[in-house]
């Protein structure tokens, strides 16, 4: 039911009727000047409050962790570091890096034609619920494992479904490595010739497809250099997931600081227009467990 206009009647000609409609009018008013002064008076609800929050990001340095094709890695330059001469302190630098290098975002097109670059993803893919599957032990046996849909079934067994949208996080451990990037990567070297030798874990196709079929993910994170483990040529995980606009972050940190589920990521990239990929900053908002 619509409620009535408090100045509705405002309109009619009969003075008695004028009149008390202004009452009417007048005290609608206070009632909600009254409410606005209480909601003003009363702190909002931290949503923060008792929450942990993990910072799921790498720095960018002279140490970060590229790609190997990337000849060059972050590069911060000194623009201005020192006192005006107004006498106060000031710092600037510029910087240059590629899109694929520290803890990033890859965007649907990186190997989706036509699919959504960076500043075309809807933020709704970057935040909410998040599980954490953890495939250390897995991974410390086989440094280039390709996570199966048996690993995924078996963490629902024992922590229950993965939601539907959720952010689905893969521990495998690699985190520990870095930024040492011949243990990280497998290989030391840089360039093509890299390639050929990359060791470290990541997604099976099929695993991809059922998270992407059977889940609705709206992201993937991992702990390692790519979605895919190191040895493959095809990327077919990355395939999957930008084939339904799932987003991937990759290079994640502390992953081993996060509980199986029960937990929240936001994951915000630099909102490159037309880009492939983007540095990110991940944070995970983990509520006080009791």
């Amino acid at each position: 039911m619509t409620p009535a206009d408090p100045f509705r009647a405002l309109a009619r000609p009969s003075p008695c009727a004028r009149r008390a409609a202004r009452r009417t009018a007048l005290a609608t008013l206070l009632a909600l000047a009254a409410l606005a002064a209480g909601c003003a008076g009363r702190a909002a609800r931290d949503p923060f409050a008792g929450a942990a929050l993990v910072d799921l990001t790498h720095a960018l340095d002279a140490d970060t962790v590229f790609w190997p094709t990337e000849r060059e890695g972050f590069v911060l330059e000194p623009v201005f570091h020192g006192r005006t001469e107004g006498g106060f302190w000031y710092e600037a630098n510029r910087f240059r890096t590629a899109e694929h290098g520290g803890t990033h975002l890859d965007a649907p097109v990186h190997f989706g034609e036509g699919r959504p670059a960076v500043d075309a993803i809807p933020v709704e893919r970057l935040a909410g619920p998040a599980v954490r599957i953890d495939v250390s032990a897995a991974c410390a046996a086989d440094p280039v494992h390709a996570v199966t849909v048996d690993e995924l079934r078996a963490f629902e067994a024992a922590h229950g479904r993965i939601p539907d949208g959720a952010l689905v996080l893969l521990h495998t451990g690699w985190g520990r490595h870095w930024p040492d990037r011949g243990r990280y990567l497998g290989t030391p070297l840089r360039g093509p010739e890299a390639l050929p030798e990359l060791r470290f874990p990541g997604l099976s196709e099929a695993a991809a497809r059922w998270l992407v079929d059977e889940r609705k993910v709206r992201a993937v994170g991992i702990d390692t250099a790519s979605i895919d483990p190191g040895p493959s040529t095809g990327f077919e995980a990355h395939r999957v997931l930008a084939a339904a606009e799932v987003p991937g972050l990759e290079n994640l940190a502390n992953l081993d600081r996060l509980p199986a589920r029960g937990f929240w990521v936001v994951a915000l990239p630099t909102k490159i227009r037309g880009g492939s990929g983007a540095p990110l900053r991940a944070i995970a908002i983990v509520p006080n467990q009791r």
